[in-house]
């Protein structure tokens, strides 16, 4: 096996087909003038590569004059408008056939209120950014455990990370700034138009285009880092301890995906409140290639799949970069000094790559507490008889989340499963099959499945999950009646569900 092509560097972003329902795009009516695009026609994708959907064309505005009027010419020629940031949803939510892609990444202006702790950010910056406008004064409160998405896009799923307690980015925001489908910027927040806040944090930009948000930061401390080793049986009753013990900041785990202790050893990693001064450096991820290399490698062996979880748990810590320096008493490589912003400042290069014909899919499901051990007894038989490419699997804690669509609606554990594919159809088709018995374990458990990733499951499901499903539609409908703001998820799911859907008839 030839070792350089695992490692190469990615030449362009991966385009591997479309698996999306299909229905009849949009025909757009004479207007003028005409938006500035980014890309007139043509086709766009995720990053799961396999969702190619073609058109109107891409507008990229940089500023919200721009994009108000976008949504004018929207209205006069009946198109829908999809929001867009870097577009890690693999199931269509950042596009719709024959609609307008409005990509908002230039969006991305910072403003810091040292004076009260928040910061004002154009929806298209992304957590990389911001972390490095704060550092090392400010940390982020709640962002999503890697640096690469944009606030908007982080807003429109809720995403949670390794804070156990800020909880999702909901819980951080004071406001947001949202243009409505009549054209009026409102703000809303927990306290002001509240019913609307509840419903756009986590409604992936079909109640109105997120142009800015208020967010809380936090100092930015120093913690030492810490792992620990555990049979899968004692991960309930360690994580309980761990939520427990305020010291502890920062948490998450990982699962081992070698053949033989598959779902069962786990490493925990802590990150706790030590005194210190931040250091003003925050460098980026090292050892790309390596990283990457090990990666490609566990896709194509069980031999791979072991050295990958070796190096996880022996050889990976010694690389660990320590900016503050490492603890005196474990320089073994065992504990580092590092700042909040450096876990959670990782662009996850090394997840690219240049090799073809298999693309890597996240999943992700909620769990009350007590059914994290059943659910995970359940999934190992799984993943086994399907032959799953299982590259990582990781738990992360997660707490009542309170917007409309909540995939926790109650205190969770989080189990993310990131998996290999091929891209051919029968790639597809076994990945298909899994999702569908994957999101029946979470529901046998009483849990929910994430909902921003492949449209591998019926409209029963999906309501088995949400039964708040047919009020959001509901919803939906009154803050944007013509339909105004689309997707191929809500395309999908809303007929399907008794909604009507205006845009789809236009």
């Amino acid at each position: 096996m030839m070792l350089a092509p695992l490692a190469a560097d990615p030449q362009g972003e991966k385009d591997c087909g479309d698996v999306l329902p299909s229905f009849a795009p949009l025909q757009a009516r004479r207007a003028t003038p005409e938006p500035v695009w980014s890309q007139k026609g043509g086709t766009v994708n995720d990053a799961s590569c396999l969702d190619r959907t073609r058109v109107a064309g891409v507008v990229a505005p940089r500023s919200e004059r721009q994009v108000a009027d976008l949504l004018a010419y929207a209205r006069a020629t009946g198109l829908t408008i999809s929001p867009a940031g870097v577009r890690h949803s693999m199931g269509g939510q950042a596009f719709r056939s024959g609609g307008i892609m409005l990509d908002l990444r230039d969006l991305n202006e910072i403003e810091i209120h040292a004076d009260r702790s928040t910061i004002t950010v154009g929806a298209g910056a992304t957590w990389h950014e911001i972390q490095k406008a704060i550092h090392p004064r400010f940390a982020i409160k709640s962002m999503q455990s890697t640096d690469i998405f944009t606030v908007g896009g982080s807003i429109s799923v809720d995403a949670h990370g390794m804070d156990h307690r800020a909880g999702a980015v909901m819980n951080s925001l004071r406001s947001i700034r949202i243009m409505l489908a009549d054209g009026r910027i409102v703000t809303a927040s927990p306290n002001e138009k509240p019913d609307l806040f509840r419903l756009a944090v986590g409604g992936y930009g079909l109640f109105g285009i997120i142009l800015s948000a208020d967010i809380e930061v936090v100092p930015n401390d120093v913690y030492t880092s810490g792992r620990e080793l555990v049979s899968v049986n004692e991960l309930p009753r360690t994580l309980g301890r761990l939520i427990a013990d305020p010291s502890v900041r920062l948490m998450y785990a990982h699962m081992s995906t070698a053949p033989d202790t598959l779902l069962d050893e786990t490493l925990i990693y802590t990150y706790r409140k030590v005194p210190g001064e931040a250091s003003p450096d925050l460098s980026d991820v090292g050892w790309v290639k390596s990283r990457r290399l090990i990666m490609n490698l566990a896709k194509h062996s069980p031999a791979f799949q072991r050295l990958k979880w070796w190096a996880e748990k022996n050889a990976e810590r010694r690389f660990e970069g320590c900016a503050v320096g490492r603890s005196a008493a474990m320089r073994s490589g065992e504990a580092c000094f590092v700042s909040r912003n450096e876990p959670m400042h990782d662009s996850v290069l090394y997840l690219k790559d240049a090799q073809n014909g298999d693309t890597n899919i996240l999943q992700e499901y909620f769990l009350p507490r007590d059914q994290l051990l059943p659910f995970i007894e359940a999934l190992r038989p799984i993943v086994r008889s399907e032959r799953a490419n299982l590259l990582n699997a990781s738990v992360r804690v997660v707490g009542r989340e309170g917007n409309f669509l909540s995939y926790a609606p109650e205190p969770a554990y989080s189990v993310a499963l990131y998996f290999n594919q091929r891209t051919d159809r029968e790639g597809n088709a076994r990945m298909e099959r899994l999702t569908s018995d994957l999101i029946n374990l979470a529901q046998a458990h009483g849990g929910r499945f994430f909902l921003p990733y492949q449209l591998y499951y019926t409209p029963q499901q999906l309501e088995r999950s949400y039964p708040e499903i047919r009020d959001f539609f509901a919803e939906k409908r009154k803050w944007d009646p013509e339909g105004r703001f689309s997707n191929t998820w809500y395309e999908r799911y809303a007929p399907a569900l008794g909604s009507s859907s205006p845009s789809a008839r236009t």
